[in-house]
């Protein structure tokens, strides 16, 4: 089989909005169409856009109304950060990199709703691109080298569209051509402290993640391991971000003793904030973009 199954994309911007940049007049996100295969493909494969999140849910606690009070002025605030930050982005896609269980997923989908960008998981599109239910399974039968060559693959086709926010597998970073893919959108770190990590992961298990999964008396122990292993190997390429979100800074500049006490909301807002930052040093030194 083809490391890339022949994967061939077609997409059409999702709730672009108006040229302007509001967000107030977007239209309802559309589907995104993959046509996974060469000729004798199967029917392409429906994927959504982004999807309303969280932003505007709230659980009821003993003081409700000022639960939703916070968060109708988190969304107010993440919508006004996105708007912006739109108009400079000028369609150019982001990709979101750091260690598996930095949220990518999660504050990607956030991102994508209030840009009006579509949304894209390249672990899920190199799964339907091989045709297994898996990454994990993805390496058992096949191996990882396999694994990383259709990732590549996926984001080269990516990477010739706009409008896209895309979740990347932690470990995408370590080959240079995706970081040539990449570098023709906009990327940002979620940089999230390893006992953090190694926490998240323990709770809900490892496996999905073939390079953790591994029998353990001590689920945490094992991770924060292997999981300072995989930084050490990995900090060079990460470091190649245009955009670095520190949950441990964040925290502390909201006065949180712990990084678990961040919203997704919270870390979304954040991003914008740096993408802004970077794209009005960017057009300041070489001018706006114009490439697309």
């Amino acid at each position: 089989m083809e490391a890339a199954a022949g994967l061939a994309m077609q997409s059409r911007a999702v709730g672009a909005g108006r040229r302007n940049g509001a967000l107030g007049g977007d239209r309802p996100a559309r589907a995104a169409t993959l046509r996974v295969g060469g000729p004798a493909a199967a029917p392409a494969l429906r994927v959504r856009g982004a999807r309303p999140v969280a932003p505007l849910c709230c659980v009821q606690t003993s003081r409700g109304h000022q639960s939703l009070h916070n968060s109708v002025d988190e969304a107010l605030l993440l919508k006004r950060k996105a708007e912006e930050v739109q108009f400079e982005l000028n369609g150019r896609c982001i990709y979101l990199v750091g260690m598996m269980g930095s949220g990518k997923s999660t504050v990607g989908k956030i991102l994508a709703e209030v840009l009006g960008y579509s949304y894209f998981d390249s672990d899920s599109l190199v799964e339907q691109a091989v045709g297994m239910p898996s990454v994990a399974q993805i390496f058992k039968v096949h191996s990882e080298a396999f694994f990383r060559d259709s990732e590549s693959s996926v984001l080269r086709d990516l990477s010739s569209m706009h409008r896209l926010v895309v979740a990347t597998g932690g470990g995408a970073v370590i080959r240079p051509v995706n970081w040539r893919y990449m570098k023709k959108g906009l990327s940002i770190m979620l940089d999230v402290p390893l006992d953090a990590l190694a926490k998240r992961i323990a709770q809900v298990g490892t496996a999905s993640r073939p390079l953790l999964d591994q029998p353990s008396a001590d689920p945490y122990t094992a991770a924060f391991t292997k999981l300072s292993l995989l930084a050490e190997q990995r900090g060079d390429a990460y470091a190649n971000a245009d955009v670095r979100v520190s949950l441990e800074e964040l925290a502390a500049k909201k006065g949180h003793d712990d990084v678990s006490q961040l919203t997704p909301t919270d870390i979304a807002v954040e991003a914008l904030q740096k993408i802004k930052n970077f794209v009005t040093e960017h057009s300041m030194a070489s001018g706006p973009f114009d490439d697309l």
